[in-house]
């Protein structure tokens, strides 16, 4: 990895790509600390550390770098426009309008659909920041002071705030996957989750000696194990008829139809963990801390019965999140038109029978995957007290490592084409 950036950071093309999103970064950064008018941002993260950081608000907190929990300009950070996002894509699939709109009216359709996004994250953007106001001021009914000035005006601002934040965190994402490197969503992830690095390493730091060998050693492990599954994918054999035009013959050649073993990469955690702990979270909102029965053994996220659950979950949504991505009907239906065919199978119904019964079991190892990533902190948090405050997390590893890995094979992809010779050459 580090020698693709070295080389890359030699082509004066792709130099001033690493420096736009390294730019583009730095600015995201620097806007995550500055403050909102009217919020007592110093007693609102002493709290957020007390009390909410095992709730569905410390994935938000993660993923926003620490900004949600400071309520910065940037609080919502990426946030509104995944979730818009996902909620787009959801509704493609369920309304045929948009499902037309995606695949038969090809790039003008895309940006239909990237516009239909953008008004979308604009109006989460508007709902989420009204409802973290409206927690925040809730919070006085606890004796917390967190919103300082009283009126129409200081909800306005704050609410606007952060919705002008989160659209121009999208704009930036926007801005980086044109004009830099990568994904620009996925990279303004990685450096929330890489900004948490120092403080997770003072934290390695002060636990014992013993304890920090075995953290590390197990994060390396874990770096490779998710590197290794990240590439697996079960290929299936794909035939061609052959074709006589004339005097000519076409087709005939064999190929494969790759079905990735990650197929749903994160999301199956994301929803997950959201879905999981909305019991903390409905806990911290009436004031159950730890210290009770049901929080301790049932809601807390360090709880085996919230182990259980969240394994289950991720299975659930690895399965859910599979069959929106892939229809075997027309997958069988595309080979079927183009004169394709898998040795052994009918073209229609057997081909799709099959494809669906090798995509099963794909899930079921994506699945595996994605519990033992996830649920390998938990597991070590209640075996060893002191990885509990380390605040790693299955899913910021697999984002963390994820986008490295796309990063490279996009460094690497654009210098196979800048040094690629044509047949002009």
């Amino acid at each position: 990895m580090f020698s693709t950036l070295a080389n890359a950071w030699k082509i004066p093309e792709l130099r001033k790509k690493l420096m736009f999103t390294m730019l583009v970064l730095l600015i995201y950064r620097i806007c995550s600390v500055i403050p909102v008018p009217f919020i007592d941002a110093a007693q609102l993260a002493s709290y957020f550390e007390s009390t909410l950081s095992n709730t569905i608000l410390g994935l938000y907190d993660a993923m926003s770098g620490s900004a949600f929990s400071t309520a910065t300009v940037l609080a919502l950070g990426i946030q509104p426009y995944i979730n818009s996002s996902i909620i787009i894509q959801l509704l493609t699939v369920a309304i045929p309008a948009l499902e037309r709109m995606a695949k038969e009216e090809g790039e003008a359709g895309k940006k239909k659909i990237e516009r239909i996004t953008r008004y979308t994250t604009v109006g989460l953007g508007l709902l989420l920041g009204f409802a973290y106001y409206t927690m925040m001021r809730n919070y006085e009914t606890q004796g917390l002071t967190l919103i300082t000035g009283e009126g129409f005006l200081p909800a306005m601002v704050i609410i606007l705030a952060f919705t002008a934040g989160s659209c121009f965190v999208m704009w930036m994402g926007e801005q980086i996957t044109e004009f830099g490197i990568g994904n620009g969503i996925s990279m303004i992830l990685f450096a929330n989750i890489i900004s948490g690095l120092p403080g997770t390493l003072s934290r390695l730091l002060g636990m014992a000696w013993w304890q920090s060998l075995i953290v590390v050693v197990g994060m390396v492990l874990l770096v490779v194990f998710i590197v290794f599954i990240n590439d697996a994918e079960r290929r299936i054999q794909i035939q061609y008829a052959k074709r006589v035009v004339g005097r000519k013959v076409y087709g005939g050649q064999a190929t494969n139809l790759p079905i990735k073993v990650a197929m749903s990469g994160v999301m199956p955690v994301i929803f997950a963990s959201s879905i999981c702990s909305i019991p903390a979270t409905v806990c911290a909102f009436i004031g159950v801390k730890e210290g009770n029965w049901w929080y301790d053994n049932l809601w807390s996220p360090n709880s085996w019965a919230y182990f259980a659950a969240y394994v289950l979950m991720i299975f659930f949504f690895s399965w859910f999140y599979s069959t929106i991505q892939y229809d075997p009907v027309e997958i069988a239906n595309n080979l079927k038109k183009n004169g394709g065919f898998i040795p052994g199978f009918r073209p229609g119904k057997p081909t799709a029978d099959f494809i669906q019964n090798v995509i099963n079991k794909i899930i079921v190892f994506g699945a595996v995957y994605l519990a033992i990533v996830a649920g390998l902190p938990i597991v070590s948090g209640n075996l060893m007290s002191g990885v509990k405050n380390l605040a790693i997390g299955g899913t910021s590893v697999i984002i963390v490592v994820g986008v490295a890995l796309e990063t490279v094979k996009a460094l690497e992809a654009q210098m196979l084409m800048r040094h690629y010779k044509g047949f002009l050459d």
